[in-house]
């Protein structure tokens, strides 16, 4: 790291923080629609399509802009790069709870893009920013609280609507985007937080091994296969509970999120056990975790809580894991972000599908198995492509 970027960076802890309450913002904002819905579809008559899209467009964004994500994190500089994030998810929920269904989709847009570029920089920073055996700790924070945000707002969501109405609870998610751009400034500098200053792609004297273009292609299928399963379980598992053991729709919610929860476990405990095993133990032990949910809600479904604590905790390390490995592989920063981009923007394509093909599959057959036949495969990629894609990054680092 160049002495321009050191003496412009606060202390690690700070930025700790500082990261931890920006990825509060990196979920939330688009899960806040799910349990809205309903009041939103009696105000706005949406189509059930439009309000699947709702759902879905941050998570398109998510891969259709990875690449100009990556470029203005590497044009800008990082630091600039999660200012635009956070004005951008602010904006954008100020617009959506605004206005009619074009503002709605127009908000929406803007968050989806927002975060994207957050979802590029923070990796970056942490990279650029942290000791080397500090990063695994670092990330398993950001994917820690990239959960906590999700599952504070599905919970809050509701029943603050009942008070306010939806435009104002899905305003109040800005709460949380006030504070981070306040406490980034704070910790910044505003010349620095508002300043855009390309990134000079420097690296400690020990540069790590690059990434092969293998190595890229392992990790992208990994990611995908994650993040597949991750969608196709998040949206399905209600309808799957209230079919096959006969739970209500509050009870369905409640059981599923403890597969949200869990994460915060996967999140914080791969760098921990990464310190003891290899990376490709811990991936060897993720993988099986994952394959614990379609194949044990095909064969034993009444427990169904276990299935979502093992998933859970899956969910959460598998995404660390592969950040972890994306970080320690690159060679550079410019090639950190290219290969963000590319794992992000392929594997986030895979993940818009999951809903739909996994819908699709379960109505042509009136069935539950197939569906949890196609979650199976894209379990099984995420198993063998990141077992084989992390074995270089070294343990303890």
């Amino acid at each position: 790291m160049s002495g321009r970027v050191l003496s412009r960076m606060p202390k690690s802890w700070v930025l700790l923080a500082c990261i931890g309450l920006l990825a509060l913002n990196l979920r939330g904002p688009f899960v806040a629609v799910a349990p809205l819905v309903g009041l939103m579809q009696a105000e706005l008559h949406f189509s059930p399509v439009m309000l699947g899209l709702l759902t879905s467009i941050p998570v398109l964004c998510f891969s259709l802009a990875a690449p100009l994500a990556s470029l203005a994190a590497r044009k800008f500089g990082a630091e600039f790069a999660v200012t635009l994030t956070i004005v951008g998810v602010l904006a954008g929920v100020v617009v959506r709870s605004a206005g009619g269904p074009a503002l709605v989709v127009a908000g929406t847009v803007v968050i989806g893009v927002a975060i994207t570029i957050g979802n590029i920089a923070v990796p970056l920073i942490i990279r650029r920013d942290f000791a080397p055996r500090r990063q695994g700790t670092a990330m398993g924070i950001y994917t820690a609280a990239l959960n906590i945000g999700s599952f504070l707002t599905s919970v809050i969501m509701a029943p603050l609507a009942a008070v306010t109405g939806w435009r104002l609870a899905l305003a109040a998610v800005a709460v949380l985007a006030v504070a981070a751009v306040a406490v980034w400034v704070l910790a910044v500098g505003p010349r620095t937080a508002f300043l855009a200053e390309g990134e000079d792609g420097g690296d400690p004297p020990l540069a790590r091994a690059a990434g092969s273009g293998w190595t890229t292609f392992g990790l992208t299928a990994g990611f995908g296969g994650q993040a597949f399963s991750y969608y196709g379980v998040t949206a399905w598992l209600p309808s799957y509970l209230h079919d096959e053991l006969g739970m209500n729709a509050a009870q369905a919610g409640a059981a599923s999120s403890i597969f949200q929860i869990l994460a915060i476990v996967g999140g914080l405990g791969v760098p921990f056990a990464a310190k003891y095993m290899s990376t490709t133990a811990v991936a060897v032990t993720l993988g099986t975790l994952w394959l614990a949910v379609p194949v044990g809600l095909l064969f034993l479904p009444q427990l169904w809580w276990l299935w979502s604590t093992s998933g859970g905790i899956a969910q959460g390390g598998g995404i660390t894991l592969i950040f972890i490995a994306i970080i320690k592989l690159a060679r550079d920063q410019a090639s950190a972000g290219r290969m963000s981009a590319t794992v992000q923007g392929l594997g986030y394509c895979l993940a818009a599908v999951a809903p739909p093909l996994v819908g699709f599959v379960h109505d042509s057959s009136e069935s539950w198995t197939p569906a949890l036949l196609v979650i199976l495969v894209s379990v099984l990629t995420f198993f063998a492509s990141t077992t084989l894609s992390v074995r270089k990054v070294p343990k303890g680092r």
